[in-house]
């Protein structure tokens, strides 16, 4: 009996090893099999959607390389579509029939100024701005739609607001003298709502209409022009004709400032 008892004992402790064994053999399965998973998972996203992010980190880095900090934050109106931060806005509540009032803006020379005050300057300069931007743009009920640097592009219901916003920016940046100037282009008109972006002939013209425009100004197309032209506080400077990359023939664009400015 005290035999039987031992031998059963010994076939116990065997036993319990055993399944010791094999638990930490599939606890380690399991393990390999989240990792391996999460590895997947990665690729996938990398495949499916970062791929754009990975390009656009080594685009960075090279114009870092080779321009330095300035031009890498530094954001030509016409490169915002391709290279950009969503911002995710509600944009099928803001405007359910697709026609929207776009909004580019971004500051003149902006390299050449971070060479004269150097980097750290610089971007704190960045920071002022990013918030005098966006604080203006929810005032006037306007979503940024993509921001680079020290450009944005920004959506409005409608083309008032979106001008009153333009000149708000101008005027706060006006108050700081020798800062920064930063030109402004709206137009307006049915574009393609994908998502949380923004595409289409209209958001291109106005992309166009800013790079027209002179640091400290703030053009209109001409569909924005009549829809605000009746605004008894507005005034418009001399318009110009402008050929505008993209787009047949010449196009006429109005300069805009508030009727107390020109007091």
């Amino acid at each position: 009996m005290v035999i039987l008892a031992g031998a059963l004992a010994v076939l116990a402790a065997g036993l319990g090893a055993a399944l010791a064994v094999q638990t930490r053999r599939l606890q380690r399965s399991r393990d390999e099999a989240d990792e391996l998973r999460r590895r997947l998972d990665a690729r996938q996203m990398l495949v499916s959607g970062g791929t754009k992010a990975v390009k656009t980190v080594w685009q960075t880095a090279n114009i870092l390389r080779r321009d330095g900090l300035g031009a890498a934050v530094r954001s030509s109106i016409e490169e915002l579509a391709d290279w950009a931060e969503v911002e995710r806005p509600d944009l099928a509540r803001l405007a359910p029939n697709g026609r929207l009032a776009i909004m580019f803006s971004d500051i003149e020379e902006s390299t050449a100024l971070n060479e004269r005050i150097g980097d750290r300057a610089f971007v704190r300069l960045l920071g002022r701005h990013d918030k005098t931007v966006r604080r203006f743009v929810d005032r006037h009920g306007g979503h940024v739609v993509k921001s680079q640097g020290d450009g944005f592009m920004v959506a409005f219901a409608q083309p008032e607001p979106a001008v009153r916003c333009g000149l708000d920016i101008q005027r706060s940046l006006h108050r700081r003298p020798g800062d920064i100037r930063v030109r402004i282009g709206i137009h307006t008109g049915k574009s393609v709502l994908r998502g949380d972006d923004v595409f289409g002939r209209n958001v291109a013209m106005a992309a166009r209409v800013a790079g027209q425009a002179d640091g400290g100004e703030i053009l209109l197309s001409s569909a924005v022009y009549e829809a605000v032209c009746q605004c008894e506080d507005l005034e418009f400077d001399r318009e110009r004709d402008a050929e505008l990359k993209g787009f047949s023939g010449t196009h006429t664009l109005y300069p805009v400032r508030s009727a107390s400015a020109s007091r």
